[in-house]
């Protein structure tokens, strides 16, 4: 009956009809205009003055803080969003309890809200017109327009990915295992480091990939609490947009090439993790 089944499947795989060569031909162009050409765009235009220019360009001493800073708060981001996607998608996965539903709209909220909507919420949290800003004065403590800032923001556009990436996982994998390894005794960094986390590590290390891509290229959030102080609040993509508006434009397409190396570098490694994690689910079947 299987053989039966997947027959017409291969027909269809190997129709060379012109509905499939079609759907091919729009899916090329439509990558080659949305993201091939505007990468041959900033590569061309990078090197249009050629290398000495585009080295002084990437070498520029606000071009090197604003690549720090980014560097910067993405670690920061992984680093939250990592522990925050750990426990929130153990605690729905695991546990039973009232506002579950709650939490899990909650996470995604950063996915439905503007970036700039966020910048302008934390504004009004975190600035001069809020409540708690005569604490944070009498404390010395500056979020608005200062690096803290930054990585708030660059942690709530980034959160739920990891968490969502492990959710479908620890859903299917259910607990019947991490059950029987409690009744045995096990402690519960035993049962997450050797039963959970070899099913999640896949899934795990993707999130993280992808909060990564999104941190560095934050842009709303970031421009709104950032004050655009060069040198000292200026992420990698606020540099560039200064760059692009003093109609600098080969630097501000050099320093982009930077953005587009570490896009490759992402990319690079998401395709190698898909690879590992199918390999390794074919050789567990």
């Amino acid at each position: 009956m299987s053989h039966v089944k997947s027959k017409p499947e291969e027909q269809i795989r190997r129709d060379s009809g012109i509905v499939k060569w079609l759907l091919i031909g729009a899916s090329a162009l439509f990558l080659f205009v949305l993201l091939i050409l505007p990468l041959i765009t900033v590569i061309v235009n990078a090197a249009a003055k050629g290398f000495r220019f585009y080295a002084a360009a990437i070498s520029d001493p606000y071009a090197a803080k604003a690549l720090k800073l980014t560097l910067v708060a993405t670690a920061w981001a992984l680093v939250i969003n990592t522990l925050f996607g750990l426990f929130a998608a153990w605690a729905l996965t695991k546990f039973r309890f009232h506002g579950k539903k709650v939490l899990t709209t909650l996470i995604d909220v950063p996915v439905t809200v503007s970036p700039i909507i966020a910048g302008l919420i934390f504004i009004l949290i975190f600035g001069r017109q809020s409540a708690i800003f005569p604490f944070l004065k009498a404390h010395h403590i500056q979020i608005v327009f200062a690096v803290p800032g930054i990585v708030l923001a660059t942690v709530f556009v980034t959160f739920p990915f990891v968490s969502r990436e492990l959710l479908p996982v620890l859903e299917s994998a259910g607990s019947d295992e991490e059950e029987a390894a409690a009744l045995m005794g096990a402690s519960w960094w035993t049962i997450f480091s050797r039963v959970t986390f070899p099913h999640i590590k896949w899934a795990f290390l993707y999130g993280v990939v992808l909060c990564t891509a999104r941190a560095m290229g934050e842009f709303g959030a970031v421009s709104v609490l950032s004050g655009h102080l060069r040198g000292k609040t200026n992420t990698l993509p606020l540099h560039i947009e200064i760059l692009f508006n003093e109609f600098q434009y080969v630097p501000a397409f050099a320093v982009s090439s930077i953005l587009v190396m570490l896009a490759v570098v992402v990319l690079v490694l998401r395709s190698v993790l898909e690879r590992l994690g199918k390999k390794e689910a074919e050789q567990n079947r």
